[in-house]
C-alpha cells in the first residue's frame, strides 16, 4: 500500500502546486515590507531532546532582530499573553506523542503533525516570508515545501538526518524498495522548491549534490553547537557518576539511541572487557535502543556495567566530566546521513570521543582531523573493545586528547553559528522582498490604462 500513497502524495502535491489557498485575515491582511520568519518544529522547549534546544535557541536568535512565528508540537510550548517583545510568537499544534518504540503509531502520529502543520502554515505565512524547518519527522519538510510553493514564500530545510537513507541504514527499507525509490522521488520534488539546505556535517553536501537542482549555491554548513562553556574538566574521583560506576578508567555513552545507532555494540565490547577490573562502563540514553540495553542486561547482568536513566540538564555537565573516554556507536552506512550533536558538548568539557562509524563521515573526519579520538568500524565490538584498551593503557595521550578536544568545542560556539543562521534569514527576507516588489510592478505594468 505504500508506494500508491506515495504516488498520491506527489500528485496532491502537483495539483496543489498550481492552487491558491486564502489566508487567514490576519496573514491576508496589509503586507509587511519586512516579511517575518515562519518555524515549523514538532519540538520546541520544554520538551527534553537536543532538537528541542537547537530549535529554541534558532528562534530566539532570530527574533532579535525579525518578526518570528514558531509552529511547535510540543507540549507546553505556547506563547503566554501579552508577547515578549523582541521573542518568538510560539502557536502549539496539538499533538500525539506515541513511544518511540511503537512505530506504526509512530508514522501516523508523524503524518498526522505534518498536516496540522502544513494548516497552519498556510493559515499565517505570506509570500514576503521565509519558511525554516527540520527533518523531525521526517515528512514534515514535504508539508512545508508544499506550503511554500502555495504561498510562494522563500524555505529553508535544517538537514539533521537524510531521509530516506537513515530509514535503510536503519534496517527499516531496503535501499531498492519501491517506497524507497518512491521518497527520493519525493525528495526531488521538494528540494527542486527549497531556497535553501542547510547541512550540519561536510558530508552530507555529495548526497544531496546527487539530487537534480540541488547546487551548492543552495547548501550551508552550520554545524550544531555545545550547550555549556568549552573548557578542560579535570577527572575527579568525586565526581558522583564516576563513583557510580568505580574502575579507573570510565568508557561512558549517552543520548539518544535511535534506529541508526548501535548501542549494542558498547555492551557487547563491555562483555569483552569484563575481566578489566580497572575499565568500567557508565551508559546512560534514551530511545529504542537504549530500552534494548536494559533488557538485555537485566537477562544477563554485566559485572562492569553502570546503567544510568537520562540525566536533567542541570547534571550534564558532572555526567560528561565522569567519562574518560565516550563512544558515539553508528550503524553501518552512516555518512552523509546522520551528524550526533552530542559530540560537541563531549569536547566541550574536554573528553576524547571513540565513534563507530565510517571514516568519511563528519565525526570520524572531525576526530581524525583534530587527533581528538578513534575511529572504529560499525558494529563491530572487537574493534571497539581494542580501542578502549589503547586509549586505557596511555591515560597521558588520552587526556591530551580531552584537552585538545576542550580546544576544538571552542570553534563551534552558538554565537558563530547563530550568527550564520541570521545572516542567511537576512539575505532571504531582503530577496523576498525584492521579488515580492518586482511581481508587483509586473501587475500594475499589466493594469489597462498602465
Amino acid at each position: 500500500m505504500a508506494s500508491p500513497i506515495v504516488k498520491s502524495i506527489i500528485q496532491v502535491y502537483r495539483k496543489l502546486g498550481r492552487a491558491s489557498l486564502k489566508p487567514s485575515s490576519s496573514a491576508a491582511g496589509s503586507c509587511s515590507p519586512c516579511g517575518k520568519i515562519v518555524m515549523v518544529s514538532q519540538y520546541y522547549v520544554p520538551f527534553p531532546s537536543t532538537t528541542s534546544r537547537y530549535m529554541t535557541e534558532i528562534a530566539e536568535e532570530l527574533a532579535k532582530d525579525s518578526k518570528v512565528i514558531v509552529i511547535s508540537g510540543a507540549p507546553g510550548s505556547a506563547s503566554q499573553v501579552p508577547l515578549e517583545p523582541r521573542k518568538p510568537e510560539i502557536i502549539e499544534i496539538k499533538s500525539w506523542w506515541p513511544g518511540k518504540g511503537a512505530l506504526v503509531s509512530r508514522s501516523f502520529a508523524d503524518m498526522l503533525f505534518s498536516i496540522q502543520a502544513l494548516l497552519a502554515v498556510l493559515r499565517h505565512a505570506r509570500s514576503e516570508d521565509v519558511l525554516l524547518t527540520v527533518t523531525a519527522p521526517f515528512t514534515l519538510p514535504y508539508a512545508v515545501a508544499l506550503a511554500t510553493r502555495l504561498r510562494k514564500s522563500a524555505a529553508v530545510l535544517i538537514m539533521h538526518d537524510l531521509y530516506p537513507d537513515s530509514l535503510v541504514m536503519a534496517g527499516m527499507l531496503r535501499a531498492s524498495s519501491l517506497l524507497t525509490r518512491s521518497l527520493r522521488a519525493l525528495n526531488r520534488l521538494m528540494f527542486a522548491r527549497l531556497d535553501g539546505i542547510i547541512i550540519i556535517g561536510r558530508d552530507m553536501a555529495p548526497k544531496l549534490l546527487a539530487y537534480p537542482k540541488v547546487s551548492a549555491a543552495k547548501l550551508s554548513l552550520i554545524p550544531n553547537w555545545a550547550s555549556m562553556a568549552a573548557g578542560y574538566r579535570e577527572v575527579s574521583d568525586n565526581n558522583p557518576f564516576r563513583q557510580r560506576a568505580g574502575g579507573q578508567f570510565i568508557v561512558a555513552m549517552s543520548g539518544n539511541a535511535g534506529y541508526t545507532h548501535d548501542p549494542l555494540t558498547v555492551l557487547e565490547a563491555a562483555r569483552l572487557l569484563q575481566d578489566r577490573k580497572d575499565i568500567r562502563f557508565l551508559l546512560s540514553g534514551h530511545g529504542v535502543g537504549w530500552s534494548r540495553i536494559k533488557e538485555m542486561h537485566a537477562a544477563s547482568p554485566c559485572p562492569n556495567v553502570s546503567l544510568v536513566e537520562r540525566v536533567p540538564d542541570s547534571e550534564l555537565e558532572d555526567f560528561l566530566a565522569a567519562g574518560d573516554v565516550w563512544v558515539v556507536p553508528y550503524r553501518k552506512n552512516n555518512t552523509g546521513v546522520s551528524v550526533p550533536s552530542r559530540i560537541y558538548n563531549i569536547f566541550a568539557v574536554g573528553r576524547p570521543v571513540i565513534v563507530c562509524s565510517e571514516r568519511d563521515a563528519e565525526a570520524a573526519l572531525l576526530l581524525e582531523e583534530e587527533d581528538i579520538g578513534w575511529v572504529t568500524p560499525p558494529e563491530n565490538p572487537r574493534a571497539l573493545a581494542d580501542a578502549i584498551l589503547l586509549a586505557a593503557s596511555d591515560a597521558a595521550q588520552t587526556t591530551k586528547k580531552g584537552r585538545r578536544a576542550a580546544e576544538v568545542a571552542s570553534r563551534y560556539t552558538a554565537n558563530a553559528s547563530l550568527g550564520a543562521y541570521r545572516d542567511l534569514m537576512e539575505r532571504l527576507l531582503a530577496h523576498q522582498r525584492t521579488r515580492n516588489r518586482h511581481s508587483l510592478e509586473q501587475i500594475a505594468l499589466r493594469r489597462p490604462g498602465s
